[in-house]
């Protein structure tokens, strides 16, 4: 099982799954994202957990054989491909995107990021480009985001510790 490195995305997603699907994965960390995609189409490593906008087109001209998304639901982008949920109940990872702003960053400033980007967000061509690299655009408030974090950290924080997972 490539990964993009220990502790990250691609390496945390097949570790949950080994664990909720009961199977046994060696992990081989790269160092990053491209070099596990290219040893994965090398035929090096037998599975990655890539993000899906990272794996798409290699996807779409059969160089790779998607065999399921690991998000909660199936992407608009490619419906054919099952969810893992669906073949190991509760299973979900999404890769997603946000931005961040310094403490103490006046709050005048902040709202207006959000307006204009969650305005970009709505637009219909954002959302189709987004869409066309397997992601939905999200859009709401600094809170909202806030506690979006919040709950990752703390579900990824219980999934590195139940399986004391260490930087390298």
């Amino acid at each position: 099982m490539a990964s993009a490195g220990t502790g990250g995305g691609t390496h945390l997603g097949g570790e949950l799954f080994k664990t909720m699907a009961g199977v046994n994965l060696v992990h081989v960390p790269y160092r990053g994202n491209g070099p596990a995609l290219v040893a994965l189409l090398g035929g090096q490593a037998e599975v990655l957990f890539p993000s899906f906008p990272s794996s798409i087109e290699y996807i779409r001209t059969g160089k790779l054989r998607g065999l399921a998304v690991t998000s909660a639901m199936r992407s608009d982008a490619m419906p054919e491909l099952p969810t893992v949920g669906e073949f190991v109940p509760g299973y979900e990872i999404s890769s997603w995107y946000g931005l961040g702003a310094p403490k103490g960053t006046p709050t005048e400033v902040i709202d207006k990021l959000n307006k204009e980007i969650n305005e970009i967000l709505a637009d219909p061509k954002a959302k189709a480009r987004i869409a066309d690299l397997g992601g939905t655009a999200l859009v709401g408030s600094p809170a909202d985001f806030g506690k979006y974090i919040a709950e990752e950290t703390e579900k990824w924080g219980k999934v590195i510790q139940s399986l004391n997972i260490k930087a390298d």
